[in-house]
Formats: structure tokens, C-alpha cells, sequence
């Protein structure tokens, strides 16, 4: 037992022994006498009881000497619940938990009696106004807390008895049907049977569900007119109607609050905005003091302690560049950053007891630049130096009874609960806690990748990711392995393997580097004769002859207990997606083009039809009897257009015994973006329902490039990309190909296949298509024209392809290669710039380019043009804000003629952006070239 555990025991031991009626003034054990009766040192006992301490274990009483005493044991006692740990005697802990007068809700608002004291004032003058209140409306940028604020207010209206106990709080995204007034009366103010083909029922709206509470629409500026002018004439009347009645005969007592990011004058009605007496608007953080600023961090700290039950150290330095990084995201973009900071620091402090350290060193870029924004202004530096002093910040637990920010409870996924049960696995099997933080390592770049938006990490392919943390050389080579391990298993490995694995590989490639040693504790953990052992040996074996060098046992014994971890689920454990509509083949129709679109039939998707003379339990009938057929076992999610069909539900679910969530308003791309998720992120039921609630659609394109598209498909021709899998990065492929074919006006159609069963794939295209040219990493053994995926990145497959789909006729088109550059170069300025408009900038890149290979007489190749210009609009941003980079090479190695081209050909800078490039800048780039 290690010592701090001893130590714990003996109080523990000792405290449960205390008669309670001697639970009076100071109580509890010193460290002479824990270190005698111990024979521990008083020194290490000390050190041990303020750990045990700061971990929220034992409580402290002041004075001489210092006594501990079992937390446990003494909220047992005197039945009550201790956030801090620290007090004079026992009769201070009764005294401060005495019986008080309920808690008024701003007063845990951070600002409230500050920045924020108009706003309470409104808030609390709207709940309390006669006879019922006053309708509100909240302005504010994105997560600036209104929705917090709008809870508040019910909060203080129950506090003050204007709402019940039990009144209702109804949220309503008005974004969620903003295109449809009549699916949104519906779902505002319900519907009578037979409003509508399939209401089969009455259906109450959330009116009615908010009667006596509070019903807040978020994103109000989406509603449409006629949906504001329903919502006002209930606001002056308070009587409704349901769909399908003729008289307003109904009514409802409901406070409303509107919450918007826009300008209520310009994105609401005159008439509506008349209506809310009450608009109140919430500054952005930036604005606010920076007492408030510093509060808001430390609240967000002790989040965090409290989920990972450990003290959290946070550096001053740290601090200041939260501060300094505080932007358009607000206190939402803050929390996700603390979130990041947090999940790194437990990781690297997952065997420390005494707590973890969030260091200035592991911040990203992004943030750790917010210390030089923070000491460009010396007034809000001087402030933060002032409050924050010298020393790091320690932010303990607050205790059980302390509120999470957001509302987390203990039954919802907690990341460090998940990290901590894998250590004790583990650990268990005797690998050591150096190999375990790498095991780890993956599961978290996962977890803080998500933070900062969900639908992005959806959105983002495996090798996308992995691009954005090791070498492009690196996963090529692991996207090999991770094919060559699906084939000799017969198992789908692909994603999960491939993202480990090249983590790993990364590691491992940087400890050869650096002549660490490899470590020995994890040889043996995998059974000698097992398969995963056998096939990591021949990946190591790829390994040392890519690498050119010796691959260490452990090495192979580590990619096997990846090899064990990262097998993907079978196939048929996954989501089940059901489309149903009213009509005789709209469900069909749907799915079949969902399909065509997506490349491929092999996804669990059922098509339901409902013609209108069908009464629903036939439908159910007939839904039930074809999921019996497959495998459902991971849930089912219904596409429903409306009606009847949306609440069928709870009856399969019954039935099946598997659990089904419905989504309403089908429509093709929310199929596609169901197939996507389910298929290429693996999400289960509730993360797929989550995701889809949210999503509207994908971005519409010109009606003229449809046509286009119509008259130049007609043929049947199409483009084919091919890569490992057909999945990740075939289809970033297949979107840069579709790039080119619609600059060069022959948007024909791409479809992307993987190397598995390639041949066989290619002739089922073939049966329907005529196949133009092929496009990727291997070339396919039926005749078909073959331009290899290097070609296209360097240019010269750019202009191979377009005389392949053109088939003579004359295309005119930019030079060599310039789609596939600016198509990059454009992806990568979206996620570095902040200030530029990466549209608004990359003709000028483009035109810059054109001047230098002109100036230079010699064109570059394509990925040395990608880095210079994503460099050159970089640089352009740091222009904007005056903070140039400075050149420490030596200025005589550098050519004269390359500087002097690079500025003639930035003279393009001076002439549309009055902008001047800094002559470090110059160099920099010569050395590129």
C-alpha cells in the first residue's frame, strides 16, 4: 500500500472510531501522531495529509496543531454535505450549513451586480410585471449565454412564486423549421385530426406543453413572417387554435423569450419587435471587466476539478492567454479550450495523486498567441498582473453540491471516468504507465478534436485528421498497412487501426530519432500464438524496410495489442435507417437516389411506402416484418416526412425490442447525411439522432451549374477515384476532381470505390456508365484511362483528364495544374486565417502565382506552389495586424534575383490591397524556393 494510502487508512480507521457525541469544536488526528504511530517521517506525513486534503479526502481544522479528520465520516455524522475542506471547529461547519432563504438565481450569475446589473434588473422587472409578465427578447453574439440567461429568469420566477414548482421550461430551435409555416404551426401550436394526410390524432403543440411556464424560441430571427405574425397575435391575446380548427377557442398562460444573434430591426417584423416590450442585449465577453473575465475562467476550472475529482494547477502565464484568446466564440469557445486544456493535463498527470497541471507549454498556437494580444494592451495586462500575482492558481473540487455550468450530471459520459477505468485495465495486465499515456493518446486527440465542433469532426475524414497531427508520408505508409491488415484478417480494420496505428507509428519514429529507449514492461501481454501477433510481426517487418531500420519486439507487441483493441464491428452492428413517406413510391424514389449519390448500396437504409389509402397499422406491419429480416440490434432511425409515420416509434420499439428515435421532414440530403454518418463515423443511435436534429441541408449550388450538369450527364459518362477504402480519401478526391471537371465545364459525374472487390466494382459502373477515366492510387486491370493521384497533385494530371472528359473539344481552362493549388491552397488559409477572407484573397494568390512563374521563368511544382502561397496568406494576415515574422537565417546564402521576383510579383499586394509585405517575409519565402 503506498504511503498516502496508509495514512488515509489509519484516519479513516481512526475517524470511524469517534464517538459523535465528541464531535464538538476541533476534532481529528496531527501529523506527529499519524508519523508515530506510523513510523512515517512527520515531514512525508505532512506533505501526504495537505495531498489527501486538496483531493477533497479528509477535512482540516485550523490551530495548533493542525488536526484531519475523515470527510466521509463527518458528513455521516452531522448529516451534511462539505464543498470546502477547511474550517476552525465543528461548529463552524453547522453554522455555515444552516437552513437559508432560497438562493436568488442571478446571484451565481458572474457580472451580475456588474456588467450585467442592467440586464438582472430587466430580467427580474419581466418576470415580476403584472398581471403575468412581460414577453422578452435577448440579443447577444453566439455564446454569450443567452440561453443560460433566458433559464435564469424561470429560475428567479419560481424563486419569486410567479411560476410553480413544476412549471415548464420549452425550448424551440425556430431554425428547425424556419422553411416550412405549416410543419412549424403544427409543432408550435399543434394539430386536430385530419388537419393533414396521416394526423391520425390530435397532437398537443408547445404552447400548450409551456401553458403556466415558459416557452423559449432560440434563433427567433429564423422564424418566417408568418410564423412571427402567429406567435405576436398569441402574444397579445393569448388565445390559439390547432391546425385544422377554425376558431381561436384555446388558451394558454406562457411567458415567451426570444433569443437572436441579429439585428432584431432588420431580421424580425416591425410588428413582432412591437410586440416584446422587453429587449435586453448581453455584451460579448471581450467587453466585459476583467474581474469577470478571471471568474468566468476559474468557474470553468472548477468544472473541471469537479469531474476529475483532482486539485487543477494553473499557470499564471495560462491564464493570461486564456484571457488574451477570448474572441468571437465567447464564454462557449473559452469552455472548449478549458475542456482541451483539462483532458491534455489528466492524461499527463494520470498517476500523480496530488493533482494535475495545466502548463503554458501544451497550449495550442491559438491560444497561447492570446498572451501577445493580452500584452499589446497594457491596461488589461496590468490588470490581470495585478489580480492574478505571481504564484500558479490551484483550483480544488468544489464539492458534491457544487452546479456544473453546463448542467453535466454524473450519469452522462465523463472522459476522465472512461480514462481512468482503462488505467485500471491496464494496469491490471502489468503494462507499464508510459505505454498506457500512449495507448490513451489516441482515445484523447479524438475527445479534444471534438470539442470544438461536433459536426466538423463528423465532417472531417480519418486521414484529414491524422493530416493535422503527423506527416502526409507517414499515413500514406499507414494507409498501406492498414490495408494490407484488412486483407491478411479478413476483417474490416481500416479507420480505427489506421488512426492508432499512425499515432503511434509518429511516436515511435520520434523516439528512434531521439535514441530513447524502448520499453520493456509490455513484452508478453500478448498471447505468443495468436494472430494479431503473428500479422503485427510482418507489419513490423513493412516497418523496418520502409524505415530502413530495426523494429524492437515490444514494438511488434504493442501493434498487436492495437491489432486486439481496433477491430471494427461487423457490419450488420449498425444503426438501421428507415425512410418513410405517404405515397406509392416516395420512400423508394428517395433511397435509391440517396444511394446513387452516395456510391454505394451496402448500408443498412429500408424504404417505406405509404400510399394514402393505407391505414398505419398496415405500415407498421410491414416496417416490423422487414427489420425482423436484418440485424438491428445497434437501433433504428426513422426519416418520417410527417403525420402518422412520425409516431410509429414507441410501438416498434416494442415490438423489436431495440431502440428507435424518430426525425421528421425527410428529405434526400438528411437520408445522404444519415448514410454518411452511419457508414463512414460508425455513430450509434443517439449520436446519429443528436447529429441530424441540427442539420438543414447541404449548401444548394446554382441552378444554371444543374443544368449544366443534366445536358452534360446525359451520355452516361463518368469519373471514377480510386483509393484504399472508397471512404476518406477517395472522397476528397472525388471533390477535387468534381472541382476541376465544373472550372473546365464538363461537371460530369465522380464516383468514389475502394481496392476491395476494385474490378468487380468497376464493372457494375461500367454496366450503366460509361467510365472516362479512372483517378487515385492503383491502376485498375480493365482498359480503362488511369492518371495517378500523384499526377493530380502535381499538375500535369490536371490537364490529362480534361482531354480525357473534353474527348477532342476545346476546353479552355487555367494552367497546369492551377484547380488542384487553388482547391488546397484555399482548404488550408479557411483554417488559418482569421482576419482575410480566404475567397476574397486567393485570386490575388492565384494572380501573384501567375507573375512569379512569369518573373521567374520556371514553373514550380505544385506542392512547392501550395506552401508558398498558403505562406504568402499568412503573411498577408500579419500584415493586417502588424505582427511580421523575423527572419534568423543568413541573408548571403539567400538569391538576390529570388527576392527581388517574389516582390515584383507581390507588387499585386500593394495594387488591390494597399498592403505591403514585410521584408522578412520575402525571405522566408526565397528560402522556399
Amino acid at each position: 500500500m503506498k504511503r498516502g494510502e496508509r495514512i488515509y487508512s489509519y484516519i479513516e480507521e481512526k475517524s470511524e472510531a469517534w464517538p459523535e457525541e465528541m464531535l464538538k469544536g476541533r476534532v481529528g488526528f496531527g501529523a506527529q501522531e499519524i508519523a508515530e504511530a506510523l513510523g512515517i517521517l512527520r515531514n512525508n506525513v505532512s506533505k501526504e495529509l495537505n495531498a489527501l486534503q486538496r483531493q477533497g479526502r479528509i477535512v482540516k481544522f485550523s490551530g495548533r496543531p493542525v488536526l484531519y479528520f475523515d470527510r466521509a465520516c463527518l458528513e455521516s455524522a452531522l448529516g451534511v454535505t462539505l464543498g470546502e475542506c477547511q474550517f476552525d471547529d465543528v461548529e463552524a461547519i453547522c453554522q455555515s450549513k444552516k437552513p437559508q432563504e432560497p438562493e436568488n438565481p442571478f446571484a451565481r450569475l458572474i457580472g451580475a451586480d456588474r456588467s450585467l446589473r442592467r440586464q438582472v434588473e430587466q430580467a427580474k422587472a419581466a418576470i415580476l410585471y403584472p398581471p403575468d409578465g412581460l414577453h422578452t427578447l435577448i440579443v447577444g453574439q453566439t455564446g454569450v449565454g443567452k440561453t443560460l440567461f433566458a433559464h435564469m429568469m424561470f429560475e428567479y420566477g419560481k424563486v419569486m412564486h410567479r411560476f410553480a414548482a413544476d412549471a415548464p421550461f420549452v425550448t424551440f430551435n425556430c431554425a428547425d423549421y424556419y422553411n416550412n409555416p405549416q410543419l412549424l404551426i403544427s409543432h408550435i401550436f399543434g394539430y386536430v385530426k385530419g388537419a393533414f394526410t396521416g394526423a391520425d390524432q390530435s397532437k398537443a403543440g408547445l404552447v400548450e406543453e409551456a401553458d403556466g411556464g415558459v416557452l423559449f424560441l432560440d434563433e427567433i430571427h429564423r422564424l418566417p413572417p408568418e410564423g412571427q405574425e402567429m406567435i405576436f397575435y398569441f402574444m397579445d391575446t393569448g388565445t390559439f387554435n390547432r391546425l385544422g380548427e377554425t376558431q381561436r377557442s384555446r388558451r394558454a398562460k406562457v411567458l415567451i423569450i426570444g433569443a437572436t444573434t441579429e439585428d432584431p430591426d432588420s431580421a424580425l417584423t416591425k410588428t413582432f419587435v412591437r410586440r416584446i416590450p422587453n429587449l435586453m442585449k448581453i455584451p460579448p465577453l471581450a467587453e466585459r471587466s476583467t474581474d469577470e473575465k478571471l471568474d468566468i475562467i476559474k468557474l470553468m476550472f472548477q468544472d473541471e476539478a469537479q469531474r476529475v475529482k483532482k486539485p487543477i494547477r494553473v499557470g499564471v502565464e495560462t491564464i493570461k492567454a486564456l484571457v488574451g484568446s477570448i474572441g468571437s466564440g465567447n464564454a462557449g469557445q473559452l469552455k472548449s479550450n478549458i475542456k482541451l486544456l483539462c483532458a491534455q493535463a489528466f492524461l499527463n498527470g494520470i498517476d500523480s495523486p496530488e493533482g494535475i497541471e495545466v502548463d503554458f507549454k501544451m497550449l495550442p498556437q491559438q491560444i497561447r498567441s492570446g498572451l501577445l494580444t493580452l500584452s499589446a494592451n497594457r491596461q488589461a495586462l496590468t490588470e490581470v498582473t495585478k489580480a492574478l500575482g505571481s504564484d500558479s492558481c490551484i483550483i480544488v473540487p468544489p464539492g458534491p453540491d457544487f452546479l456544473l455550468t453546463d448542467g453535466a450530471s454524473g450519469a452522462e459520459f465523463n472522459l476522465y471516468q472512461v480514462v481512468e477505468a482503462k488505467v485500471d485495465l491496464l494496469k491490471g495486465e502489468g503494462i507499464s504507465s508510459d505505454l498506457i499515456k500512449q495507448i490513451l493518446a489516441a482515445d484523447v486527440n479524438v475527445y479534444v478534436r471534438n470539442l470544438y465542433n461536433k459536426k466538423a469532426s463528423v465532417n472531417m475524414t480519418t486521414r484529414e485528421r491524422l493530416l493535422k497531427i503527423v506527416d502526409a508520408s507517414l499515413v500514406d505508409f499507414a494507409e498501406q498497412v492498414a490495408l494490407y491488415v484488412q486483407k491478411r484478417m479478413n476483417a474490416s480494420y481500416h479507420d480505427r487501426f489506421l488512426y492508432a496505428f499512425s499515432l503511434h507509428l509518429s511516436a515511435f519514429l520520434k523516439r528512434v530519432k531521439s535514441k530513447d529507449a524502448a520499453h520493456k514492461e509490455l513484452e508478453g501481454a500478448v498471447p505468443q500464438d495468436s494472430l494479431c501477433l503473428e500479422v503485427a510481426t510482418e507489419i513490423g517487418s513493412l516497418i523496418g524496410k520502409h524505415y530502413r531500420l530495426e523494429v524492437p519486439r515490444v514494438e511488434i507487441e504493442y501493434i498487436a495489442l492495437l491489432l486486439e483493441s481496433s477491430q471494427e464491428d461487423e457490419r450488420d452492428d449498425r444503426v438501421v435507417i428507415v425512410v418513410a413517406t405517404h405515397g406509392q413510391s416516395t420512400a423508394t424514389s428517395m433511397v435509391e437516389v440517396a444511394q446513387r449519390l452516395f456510391g454505394t448500396t451496402d448500408v443498412s437504409v429500408l424504404a417505406v411506402d405509404m400510399p394514402l389509402e393505407v391505414r398505419p397499422q398496415a405500415v407498421l406491419d410491414k416496417m416490423a416484418a422487414m427489420l425482423q429480416s436484418v440485424p438491428c440490434l445497434k437501433g433504428v432511425l426513422i426519416l418520417a416526412d410527417m403525420g402518422s409515420l412520425c409516431n410509429l416509434g414507441p410501438s416498434l420499439e416494442k415490438r423489436l425490442d431495440v431502440p428507435v428515435r424518430t426525425i421528421d421532414m425527410v428529405s434526400t440530403p438528411l437520408i445522404l447525411e444519415a448514410m454518411r454518418k452511419a457508414e463512414l463515423a460508425g455513430m450509434d443511435l443517439d449520436g446519429l439522432y443528436d447529429s441530424l436534429a441540427s442539420f438543414h441541408g447541404y449548401e444548394a449550388r446554382d441552378v444554371t451549374q444543374d443544368e449544366a450538369l443534366e445536358k452534360v450527364t446525359d451520355d452516361g459518362r463518368v469519373v471514377v477515384t480510386i483509393c484504399s477504402t472508397g471512404k476518406g480519401t477517395a472522397l476528397k478526391l472525388k471533390s477535387l476532381i468534381e472541382e476541376i471537371l465544373r472550372g473546365a465545364g464538363q461537371p460530369l459525374p465522380v464516383i468514389p470505390v475502394g481496392l476491395v472487390k476494385l474490378e468487380e466494382h468497376l464493372r457494375e459502373i461500367a454496366e450503366s456508365h460509361r467510365i472516362v477515366a479512372a483517378v487515385g492510387v492503383k491502376k485498375p486491370a480493365l482498359r480503362i484511362p488511369f492518371i495517378p493521384l500523384e499526377a493530380i497533385i502535381g499538375g500535369e494530371g490536371e490537364n490529362a483528364l480534361l482531354e480525357l472528359v473534353a474527348g477532342g473539344h476545346d476546353t479552355s481552362h487555367q494552367r497546369q495544374g492551377s484547380r488542384v493549388v487553388q482547391s488546397l491552397c484555399a482548404e488550408s488559409l479557411c483554417k488559418f486565417l482569421t482576419y482575410l477572407n480566404p475567397e476574397k484573397v486567393m485570386p490575388l494568390l492565384m494572380e501573384f502565382d501567375e507573375r512569379l512563374e512569369a518573373g521567374r521563368r520556371e514553373p514550380l511544382p505544385n506542392p512547392l506552389r501550395i506552401r508558398l502561397l498558403v505562406h504568402c496568406g499568412c503573411a498577408l494576415e500579419r500584415c493586417v495586424v502588424r505582427k511580421p515574422l523575423h527572419y534568423g537565417g543568413s541573408l548571403a546564402e539567400l538569391r538576390t534575383e529570388k527576392v527581388e521576383a517574389l516582390k515584383a510579383a507581390a507588387e499585386i499586394f500593394s495594387e488591390k490591397l494597399h498592403l505591403t509585405l514585410a521584408a522578412d517575409e520575402y525571405y522566408f519565402m526565397a528560402e522556399m524556393i
